[in-house]
């Protein structure tokens, strides 16, 4: 039963020691120890066993049990001194809690108290604000009481001595006073309900309701609407009266202004009658001079009476403005058959001049009733086509100032147009005169070049822009300027259709009607001919001073393209934003455009025309008899000649358009090299000597071209690498052309492959060219030609593919000193 009790003690005791994973980790972590006893997993059986690993070592049993009994004694005490400190602990503890209470109540009963004591200075502070609100709100209703028996006792004595003041017509004093009484007023306005308040405001009312009448009465007197202005001039009473006005309401101001204006422009009304001569456009200055002296007038005598800020000086001259404006339109309505194109000039020129001193001298403030302001020092003018007083005209421009940067856009004049406008539906007079003048312009440069002529070879004239283009765009301007000032609206589009219709007569009977014709006329010439020691000398071909001429147009032609672009911008500079799309010249710009490329294109004609002989010649030689290689053939000698005869003279004619020379070169380039192909393909039969032959001067052909934009000139230029890719590409065909004719052509696999290859050409046509350059029969063509189209169709892929010609390789050994020799001469032809 002991062993049962014992048993149940362990279990009961194992249980209650079982801890979880995590509590012993942490134990372990506090209480790190290397004992097995310690560990959580710990096995008596194993423990043992390493105690006592074999049976000799059994003999030590008694020494391990006393320290086994030896640690549990202590174990035993330190567990029973931690379980009476834990004792002791306790109730420390509860001696703590104890006293920590006892400090809550304590703490708990201070801020209660402070709690009391913070809710009486609360209300010791309501009581005391209350007191200063009251205070404070008394002393508001006080001052505003005190400020308000202020105000009314000044509305009261200011209202007084108004009435008074009105009576006595001091209007130096009313200005001051009536101002500070409406303001004064002002603060009154919550208080109309007073019947005194009312009273005072109404009484206000009828002060400024009398000054009003009384001020107009006295203008009305001194300034009668009709009869001359009283001898005594302006007052100090007047301008006085003015101050006054500008306090009273608006209307009042402006009534006295329309009537001294009314008055003051009387006199203008009388004059300038429509059944006066003076009257008319022929005229108009006067008009302008009389102004001038009536604002000289006013400003001696009536300067100081108006206020600054009313630019009384100002409205009369806009007044003045609307008043000619409308008498000049009814009046030109009138008699509109007596306008002439002069006359109108005249008369808008010194209109513009007139606006523009406006401008000048006023600010334009209003124009549109705006708020006065004080005139501003007048500024430099920046319209450089604006006339001085002289009436000079200072359009005159050169044709180079379309070149010119463009400038800052000089400020609008606020007056323009002001009068001018009412000339604007009578400006088709200058149109159509400007129509007229335009044609007849062209008229007399047709004729001047008739009777001049072209311009002669030798001279610095040749190739120089023609001077009738200069004169039409210097005249384009000055009528563009003119027409700007007249108006920016449909009229300058008007004109800019003339401008258009001009410009077109002068492309087609200027320039496109003075090219010379090509000349059909070339042909005739024999193979002995061209042999002969100045072969190509009776050449049909355009003289020196037809080539100049060519070369002038086309410089000319350019010249007006790039104005011509410089005018549309121009236009559309002058012209109303609303109307810019309006203007558009490029129709005349593809005109210039096509005269140009027709020059360079005879040009070209021409210099084709002058080889066409040479190269027929080469197609009529008896290639296939040739039997040795000599120097480079006649017929290349007549097209290198008639390259150095032609090309300098273009050259030096265009060398202000360089880009025109250039294209010339690559469309001749272009025309030349084809047709030399051409003419290659009709030399048949060829034998390998004359293939030699010909190749040598396919070489000295490919170095005259490559040289070709500076041949003949000291200083020597690099050509365009477009126009050297032309060439090279070119020339390279031909004489990869007569390198296949060199081959031979057993085996025929080997000279088809070698075909392809140098050639790329696919095209059977080709391939038959070079067989009938050869010389081969019939039936060796069409094997050849069948086996070409098997080739196409199977193209040739190096070793691997079958075998291939390369002219490198071995030869028989009499093509190899044939093609020795060829270049032997070749490299002495370059040397």
């Amino acid at each position: 039963m002991m062993e049962d009790e014992e048993l149940e003690f362990v279990e009961d005791l194992e249980a209650i020691l079982h801890l979880t994973p995590e509590v012993q980790l942490a134990i372990e972590q506090v209480f790190p120890s290397q004992d097995p006893l310690d560990r959580a997993d710990f096995n008596a059986v194993e423990y043992i066993n390493t105690l006592f690993p074999t049976e000799q070592s059994l003999a030590n049993i008694d020494d391990v049990v006393n320290n086994i009994r030896l640690k549990i004694r202590r174990l035993d005490d330190n567990i029973r001194t931690v379980v009476r400190g834990q004792t002791n602990v306790g109730q420390d503890g509860r001696q703590a809690l104890e006293e920590a209470q006892k400090a809550i109540q304590q703490l708990f009963g201070k801020i209660k108290d402070i709690k009391d004591k913070a809710e009486k200075s609360e209300q010791m502070v309501k009581e005391i604000t209350r007191d200063i609100k009251q205070l404070d709100h008394a002393k508001r209703h006080l001052t505003t009481s005190i400020t308000t028996l202020n105000h009314l006792h000044m509305l009261a004595g200011g209202v007084d001595s108004l009435e008074a003041m009105t009576r006595k017509r001091q209007y130096g004093e009313v200005a001051n006073l009536l101002q500070g009484v409406v303001n004064v007023l002002e603060h009154f306005q919550k208080y109309m309900g007073i019947p005194q308040i009312r009273q005072l405001s109404e009484r206000v009312k009828a002060a400024q309701s009398e000054l009003g009448t009384q001020i107009l009465a006295d203008f009305e007197e001194t300034f009668p609407a009709q009869g001359s202005k009283k001898s005594g001039g302006p007052s100090i009473v007047l301008r006085d009266a003015c101050l006054v006005a500008n306090v009273l309401d608006p209307r009042i101001k402006q009534e006295i202004i329309k009537k001294f204006i009314r008055q003051h422009l009387s006199e203008y009304l009388v004059l300038f009658q429509e059944n006066q001569d003076v009257a008319w456009l022929d005229k108009i200055d006067r008009r302008y001079a009389w102004i001038k002296r009536q604002l000289v007038d006013y400003e001696e005598k009536y300067g100081r009476m108006f206020p600054e800020e009313w630019c009384m000086i100002e409205r009369i001259a806009v007044e003045f403005c609307h008043i000619t404006r409308t008498h000049l339109a009814k009046l030109m309505r009138t008699r509109a058959r007596e306008i002439e194109v002069k006359l109108l000039l005249f008369a808008i020129q010194r209109t513009t001049n007139f606006e523009g001193l406006l401008a000048k001298r006023f600010s334009g403030c209003t124009l549109n009733d705006g708020p006065g302001k004080k005139p501003e020092m007048p500024l430099e003018p920046t319209n450089p086509f604006l006339e001085d007083e002289s009436g000079e005209d200072n359009v005159s421009e050169k044709d180079d100032d379309l070149d010119r940067p463009k400038k800052p856009k000089a400020p609008d004049n606020p007056f323009h147009g002001i009068v001018s406008k009412c000339f604007e539906p009578h400006l088709y007079v200058y149109i159509e005169s400007q129509d007229k003048n335009l044609g007849e312009l062209i008229d007399r440069f047709v004729a001047d070049f008739r009777a001049q002529g072209p311009p002669k070879s030798g001279t610095d004239e040749g190739g120089a822009v023609l001077p009738s283009c200069a004169d039409l765009f210097v005249y384009y301007k000055k009528c563009m300027v003119q027409c700007s000032q007249l108006s920016t609206g449909e009229p300058m589009i008007a004109l800019s259709t003339i401008f258009q219709k001009y410009l077109r007569e002068y492309a087609w009977k200027i320039l496109s009607g003075n090219l010379p014709k090509t000349s059909t006329n070339s042909g005739g010439l024999t193979i002995s001919s061209l042999l002969k020691e100045k072969e190509g000398s009776e050449v049909a071909k355009f003289t020196m001073e037809e080539l100049c001429l060519i070369c002038s147009i086309l410089s000319t032609a350019e010249y007006c393209l790039a104005t011509t672009q410089q005018l549309e911008d121009k236009l559309k500079e002058k012209v109303d934003k609303s109307l810019m799309e309006r203007i558009n010249l490029t129709g005349e710009m593809d005109t210039f455009s096509t005269v140009i490329s027709n020059s360079i294109q005879l040009l070209v004609q021409d210099l084709d025309a002058a080889c066409d002989p040479a190269l027929t010649a080469m197609s009529k030689m008896p290639w296939q008899s040739v039997e040795h290689v000599g120097d480079q053939s006649p017929y290349v000698t007549s097209v290198i000649m008639h390259i150095k005869q032609n090309v300098p003279i273009i050259r030096d004619n265009l060398a202000s358009t360089r880009k025109y020379f250039t294209q010339f070169c690559i469309k001749f380039t272009n025309s030349f090299i084809p047709k030399f192909i051409n003419h290659l393909f009709r030399c048949k039969p060829i034998s390998m000597v004359g293939a030699e032959q010909l190749l040598l001067d396919t070489h000295s052909l490919k170095t005259v071209l490559l040289d070709l934009p500076s041949i003949g000139s000291q200083v020597v230029r690099k050509a365009p690498a477009s126009y050297t890719k032309i060439v090279v590409k070119g020339m390279t065909r031909a004489e990869m052309i007569l390198k296949v004719v060199m081959a031979p052509h057993e085996p025929s696999v080997v000279f088809v492959d070698n075909y392809i290859k140098l050639l790329a050409d696919s095209n059977p046509e080709t391939f038959q060219k070079i067989l009938d350059l050869k010389g081969l029969k019939r039936s060796e063509q069409s094997t050849m030609l069948e086996l070409f189209r098997q080739r196409l169709s199977n193209p040739p892929s190096g070793p691997d593919g079958g075998p291939s010609l390369s002219f490198s390789a071995p030869t028989p050994e009499q093509e190899s000193s044939r093609i020795r020799k060829l270049e032997k001469l070749i490299k002495k032809r370059i040397q």
